[in-house]
């Protein structure tokens, strides 16, 4: 991938033709001037170290130089740069609560859309530091694995939507336990989690997640978002609101006594952010008095300047045009490089030179349009600008990587992953193609396809064993993989247990209904005490194994779902 930097100088190229019409102008009044002496074919004769084609190179050489210049001006990039950058910082991990309460507008315009501009708001503030995204409704799970990224993290925070987590409820404690595991393992630094939620916690031990993060030197942050009034929660799209069990409109309140339990369990402060200013300012000042420390961060830069070689070749052409003199040299009179036949080979080859850089560019062209929509936020149409790059040249790397993450931006993450496997296919450099891996394990994870993300991020270390974040994604994507075994384990365990109860019960019932045909017609004392007697043990048979099918692991069912 090719581009300019700052392609705003270029418009100084309209001063080539502009300079070649003023040397064609003062070239025929000077032929004309001339004319007055004789003729041309005499004249020639009579001045044979008159070169006429001399000053005509040597002009197009300065030409040449000029055009080299300006390009250097406009920083032609290309490629990708690794730097190693030190940066003196915190650590944040941002845990954000998207259960369906967050719809409720007791605050402009949602506690949801509220949240969102704290936390870019938050983001923005952020120059040093590290930060992750964590979501939480009756589950949790990370959005964006701690980074120095923050347009990574602004980028993930416009996708943020309750529908993202299928388990409803509010589960705190799960979503501070998982940031607790979500930090770096680098001692010294400060460490802050920043639950921003309303409070409402219907699993419980948020207090106690809260004081196990105190004790590993992390401090937890409660924003508090919403109206301790209270205020009913709407159904997206439909107009009405969210009812409970017995019908009755959910009314939900901001608990602040909780979020000022848990702040002071994790040794932070609560923070009730009725204006977003003010809870920011606050917010910094709590996250100043964190101990900063100084960090190496690994950045992958997408291009690499390449001024120096187009400085290299413009001096290379003054040096040329200053030696080459206007006269023929005694040493090369024979020598004729201005031959007809000579001029028109060389016509053509630059003729075919220029159709190929023009066909280059023009790839190059629609992906650089692409990527100023992709900077703007308009995904779809630099979707369009990508498609087009590809119909120009189908084995462009750049336009299949960047078509990837145009279409992951609009949640068509099966056709980013085709881009991406095509980008990977075309792309012969082994951090470009890594980045592809990575951003098809994220994809996966994001799908919860564990084992499809295991592999692309295994892949991406392989060509770029340095990545900490890939590293960091693939064991995070195998404890996910190994929490999601057991909860399968667990589930079907529950249903075959629930089978063998409905087995054995209508086998009871069978029996007890062939027992009452047979006694029908007569019964004695002494086979109905019998029967009773065995309806009663058979009673207590059941309660024993309800009993214990009571004390086995279930899967967690919320009677919540705000």
């Amino acid at each position: 991938m090719f581009r300019f930097e700052n392609p705003e100088y270029l418009y100084l190229l309209v001063a080539i033709p502009i300079l070649a019409l003023i040397r064609f102008v003062l070239s025929r009044r000077q032929r004309q001037k001339m004319r007055k002496f004789g003729d041309p074919a005499l004249l020639r004769q009579l001045m044979p170290d008159v070169s006429r084609w001399r000053p005509e190179v040597k002009f197009w050489l300065f030409e040449a130089a000029i055009a080299l210049v300006i390009a250097m001006l406009a920083r032609p990039q290309m490629g990708t740069r690794i730097s190693h950058e030190k940066r003196t910082g915190i650590e944040a991990i941002i845990v954000m609560d998207i259960s369906n309460s967050m719809f409720a507008q007791d605050v402009e315009p949602s506690r949801l859309d509220r949240s969102k501009m704290m936390v870019e708001n938050l983001v923005d503030n952020f120059t040093d530091d590290k930060v992750g995204l964590i979501v939480f409704a009756g589950d949790a799970f990370v959005q964006l694995p701690i980074t120095s990224d923050y347009v990574s993290a602004k980028m993930f925070l416009s996708d943020i939507d309750p529908s993202m987590i299928a388990t409803q409820g509010t589960d705190m404690a799960r979503a501070i336990d998982m940031a607790m595991h979500s930090f770096t393992q680098q001692q010294g630094i400060g460490k802050a989690i920043v639950v921003i939620t309303d409070g409402e916690d219907h699993e419980g031990g948020a207090v106690e997640a809260a004081e196990a993060a105190r004790k590993k030197g992390m401090r937890v942050y409660v924003l508090g978002v919403g109206s301790p009034k209270g205020s009913p929660i709407p159904v997206p799209g439909t107009g009405d609101y969210i009812k409970d069990n017995t019908g009755n409109t959910v009314m939900s309140a901001l608990n602040e006594d909780m979020c000022k339990q848990v702040a002071e369990a994790g040794g932070g402060a609560y923070i009730h952010v009725d204006n977003n200013s003010n809870a920011q300012e606050q917010l910094n000042s709590e996250l100043d008095k964190l101990a900063r420390k100084e960090t190496a961060s690994t950045i992958y830069s997408d291009y690499d300047e390449q001024f120096q070689a187009f400085g290299i070749i413009a001096l290379l052409l003054l040096i040329l045009e200053t030696c080459l003199l206007d006269r023929k040299s005694p040493l090369f009179r024979r020598v004729t490089l201005f031959s007809r036949r000579k001029k028109t080979a060389v016509t053509v080859l630059l003729m075919l030179l220029c159709s190929a850089v023009a066909m280059a560019q023009s790839d190059r062209q629609y992906v650089r349009e692409g990527n100023r929509h992709f900077r703007a936020g308009n995904h779809a149409q630099a979707e369009v600008a990508y498609r087009k790059a590809l119909e120009k040249n189908p084995h462009n790397p750049q336009a299949e990587f960047n078509l990837g993450n145009a279409l992951f931006a609009q949640r068509k993450d099966s056709a980013a992953i085709r881009s991406y496997e095509n980008a990977v296919k075309a792309e012969t450099n082994p951090l470009r193609k890594a980045q592809a891996y990575h951003n098809i394990g994220v994809v996966c994870q994001g799908h919860k396809m564990y084992a499809e993300a295991i592999e692309a991020y295994k892949d991406a270390l392989r060509l770029n064993p340095k990545d900490d974040t890939t590293r960091y994604n693939l064991e995070l994507c195998k404890r996910q993989q190994k929490k999601q075994q057991q909860q399968k384990k667990e589930q079907d365990k529950d249903s075959k247990e629930k089978g063998e109860d409905k087995n054995q019960k209508d086998k009871e019932n069978k029996q007890k209904q062939q027992q009452q045909k047979q006694d029908q017609n007569k019964m004695s004392k002494d086979n109905a005490e019998q029967l009773l007697n065995a309806a009663i043990q058979q009673e207590k048979d059941t309660q024993e194994r309800m009993k214990k099918a009571m004390q086995q692991p279930r899967s967690r069912k919320l009677q919540k779902n705000w």
